[in-house]
């Protein structure tokens, strides 16, 4: 998996990593079981500060989708199927589901163009 960084993006780089790794948990590009490159290795081959790294791999493992050990390193805990979110994360996504939606319909799309261009992104993650 090719993890890409845009310094001068609007979002913070440890953002970017977490949006890209969640992205790739949902394509299956990384699956329960995959390790993911040490925060020293990242940072370095990103040219980042590897405490950047750690902030992108500790929201990952606060949402449940990494797990964090010694030995182990960061690795891919759960992947799409593996179980329903609890109530605390539906609520979470809810809320930033919400956000989008509100940008959105605030610069002008129509909610039918919306409900399409999110079929749209969740037929890539199934395969549709």
């Amino acid at each position: 998996m090719l993890l890409t960084v845009e310094p001068d993006g609007d979002d913070p780089i440890y953002q970017q990593l977490r949006d890209q790794i969640v992205v790739a948990v949902a394509t299956g590009v990384l699956a329960p079981g995959d390790a993911l490159p040490t925060t020293r290795q990242l940072a370095a081959d990103l040219g980042i500060n590897m405490h950047t790294v750690n902030k992108a791999y500790d929201r990952l493992r606060a949402e449940g989708l990494v797990r964090l050990g010694r030995r182990t390193g960061a690795v891919i805990a759960r992947g799409p199927g593996d179980g329903a979110a609890d109530a605390e994360e539906t609520a979470d996504w809810e809320r930033r589901a919400r956000t989008l939606l509100a940008e959105a319909f605030a610069k002008g799309m129509a909610p039918p163009e919306v409900l399409e261009r999110c079929r749209a992104v969740l037929d890539e993650f199934t395969g549709r």
